[in-house]
């Protein structure tokens, strides 16, 4: 018999995938160096970035069944290739100052090694944490959270040590391999596994396992109104939390005046409160549920979006700002547990691949809108009430998933005591 994997180096080894991918995050860094060495405009440069989200979103969906047919290890050495190879590819754009290679590699090639080094090892995760699903997938997405703290200082010694085209190719390279090495160790359990001290259905554990109410096909799941639910929420949450993102810098130096070097901290603080509030929420979401408390972190962002425009403090205007990103990560983090929940993990990959199309969809329309708002304003308050607005759709929504959820549990404890009456 083949010796079991150990869960928690499955968790690291799902951390070390997420890590390399989630420097996308960091790609503000490369803003500056590519504007001042290739004379290319603000417009240009930016939608590198939004291609690269939108094919992570569109590739997660088209490519979710494969990923589960593939399995997590073949999975992840695919998306190492892809993410590295589209990292290379841009620092080759770079040395040839070629605009259409640069979009091709960063934002194309890249973007389909993110979506599917995204979905294959938080899928693999969740199964190994029947448990504890909320604590599986803020491990699994903290790591994409933490990603561009880790890159950004790196990012920054390379670009001005070595220039800016190496740097991408550097970075590609180092990524091959630490996704390669970590996609190795990732293999899904064994059927029927569960862990030590724990049994499904078992009364004599102190802590019971309880079964999934459903097994749903992707296929199944889209012909439900709670995968919508479930969607609009994200999209929700990640509008909101992404337009404060890509503002974040002269947001602040203009409500509470910060400079620009404090602002520079600022956005630093908020990739670490991103990665912290990932495995925060999702492990809190252990206790409270999913709904309570996607819910809860609706209600906290309604009130934050609300009193930002007046939160002339520069220390409160940072505190409220890296609540927000928290939520922001938390969002992610909640959805796989989610989905376990409420569709089981049958094809839990496929299943989160078509949900991240909230996250491509949302990674254009938040900065734009949030753009659009300002130019026609000059100010950053009207758009804070809009997103700050949003969160009410959010809440009610979080309302019904979690009448959703009572439903299938109620109905699937009257299936199983059909029998027993008979």
């Amino acid at each position: 018999m083949k010796k079991l994997k150990n869960r928690w180096l499955i968790a690291a080894a799902t951390m070390g995938v997420h890590v390399s991918i989630g420097s996308v995050y960091a790609y503000s860094v490369f803003k500056k160096p590519l504007l001042h060495d290739l004379d290319w405009q603000p417009s240009q440069t930016a939608w590198a970035f939004s291609i690269a989200i939108l094919v992570l979103g569109l590739s997660a969906s088209f490519l979710g069944p494969l990923v589960e047919r593939m399995g997590p290890r073949l999975s992840g050495q695919i998306a190492a290739v892809f993410y590295s190879l589209g990292l290379v590819c841009a620092g080759v754009a770079v040395d040839m100052g070629q605009l259409w290679m640069f979009y091709l590699g960063y934002g194309v090639v890249a973007g389909i090694g993110l979506g599917i080094g995204y979905i294959c090892p938080v899928a693999t995760l969740v199964k190994w944490f029947p448990d504890r699903r909320g604590l599986a997938t803020g491990l699994a997405v903290m790591g994409f959270g933490f990603g561009a703290l880790f890159a950004s200082k790196v990012f920054v010694y390379l670009i001005e040590t070595f220039g800016l085209s190496t740097t991408f190719i550097s970075a590609g390279i180092t990524y091959l391999v630490v996704m390669i090495v970590s996609s190795r160790y990732l293999a899904p359990p064994p059927a029927g596994w569960t862990p030590a001290g724990m049994k499904v259905g078992g009364t004599e554990k102190p802590k019971k396992l309880r079964e999934d109410p459903v097994q749903l096909t992707s296929m199944e799941a889209l012909r439900t109104r709670r995968f919508y639910f479930l969607w609009s929420m994200l999209f929700i949450n990640i509008t909101c939390g992404i337009a404060v993102i890509s503002t974040a810098s002269p947001m602040s130096q203009q409500i509470a005046g910060l400079s620009a070097e404090a602002a520079a901290t600022m956005v630093g603080l908020m990739g670490l409160f991103n990665g912290l509030g990932r495995i925060g929420w999702a492990s809190l979401s252990d206790y409270l549920g999913r709904a309570g408390t996607f819910g809860l972190f609706c209600v906290l962002q309604f009130g934050i979006f609300w009193a930002l425009p007046s939160l002339s403090d520069p220390l409160l205007f940072q505190i409220a700002v890296c609540v927000i990103i928290s939520c922001y990560g938390g969002g992610f983090a909640l959805m796989p547990a989610f989905i376990g929940d409420v569709f089981g993990v049958k094809q839990l990959s496929a299943i989160l691949g078509n949900l991240l199309t909230a996250w491509a969809a949302a990674g254009v329309v938040g900065p734009m809108l949030s753009a659009f708002v300002y130019e026609r304003t000059q100010s950053y308050a009207v758009s804070l009430y809009l997103f700050g607005s949003a969160y009410v759709v959010a809440i009610v929504l979080s309302m019904l998933m979690a009448w959703e959820s009572k439903r299938l549990r109620a109905t699937a404890i009257e299936l199983q005591a059909v029998p027993e009456a008979n």
